[in-house]
């Protein structure tokens, strides 16, 4: 037998999906037989749901601990890690939350795990330095719309067209009860890390829309002109203003700053 056969076999048994009954050799067979394996099993499928409960937990605190981890554990079979890094497991959890039975009357879940996730790749990602406000303001107005600028490593964003997502998800972050009626309309959440610490601040449409072209490589002017035709009216200054305080931005090629 070649080891890539084990290995592809024993972990396919491992977390095989829902109701499943495939076919195995006898080899694996055996090995399933042994009490040892599900023993086994059971503490894969166990880590697969406290990563998932780990990197989700605004989710599992709007649902409880017993939705959560019966989904999770759904998910673990669908969708099974491809490596050990657990912390980084479950990028897909937020789409099959849109296709999850049970949480057809919860529609706004699946954008709080978005934020979730956001939370976990912001605080994965490289450092790098963010853009100097101080050297932005020497530009002239000429040479900063032909600018390219380009999203911090660990800046992340999401929109909720319907939803108060973002609200949902920083105020069960933050501790805050909600005890005030929500605003069902969309929102936009941006989440940085410009020193060590994850921080969040609420993004209008026009600063998600201004994000996305600067990450295709939009230059400034045309970036701003794409924000103000999604929202037609918005503070740009402001906004830069927001992107700048929290570390959003960066350039491709670093620049100096003159001491």
């Amino acid at each position: 037998m070649q080891l890539t056969a084990f290995q592809d076999g024993f972990a396919a048994a491992l977390l095989p999906p829902p109701g499943a009954a495939p076919a195995h050799p006898a080899w694996l067979d055996a090995l399933l037989a042994q009490p040892g394996f599900a023993v086994y099993r059971n503490t894969v499928l166990k880590g697969c749901i406290d990563a998932l409960q780990a990197s989700y937990p605004t989710v599992c605190a709007l649902v409880g601990e017993e939705w959560f981890r019966a989904a999770a554990g759904v998910f673990a079979h669908a969708q099974p890690p491809h490596d050990g890094l657990l912390m980084a497991y479950g990028s897909g959890f937020s789409a099959f939350l849109d296709g999850f039975g049970p949480a057809a009357s919860l529609p706004y879940l699946s954008a709080v795990a978005r934020l979730d996730r956001c939370w976990t790749e912001a605080h994965l990602a490289a450092p790098a330095p963010a853009l100097d406000p101080a050297w932005l303001a020497r530009q002239t107005p000429e040479a900063l719309a032909g600018l390219c600028l380009h999203p911090h490593p660990a800046a992340r964003w999401a929109w909720c067209d319907a939803h108060p997502a973002y609200t949902l998800w920083q105020r069960q972050r933050e501790g805050l009860a909600l005890d005030t009626p929500l605003h069902w309309q969309g929102e936009g959440g941006l989440l940085t890390r410009p020193d060590d610490a994850v921080q969040w601040a609420a993004l209008p449409r026009a600063g998600v829309v201004f994000l996305e072209a600067c990450a295709a490589g939009q230059p400034v002017e045309d970036a701003a002109a794409r924000a103000l035709n999604a929202e037609p009216g918005a503070d740009l200054a402001s906004l830069m203003a927001l992107l700048l305080k929290t570390g959003a931005l960066t350039l491709a090629t670093p620049h100096r700053s003159t001491p």
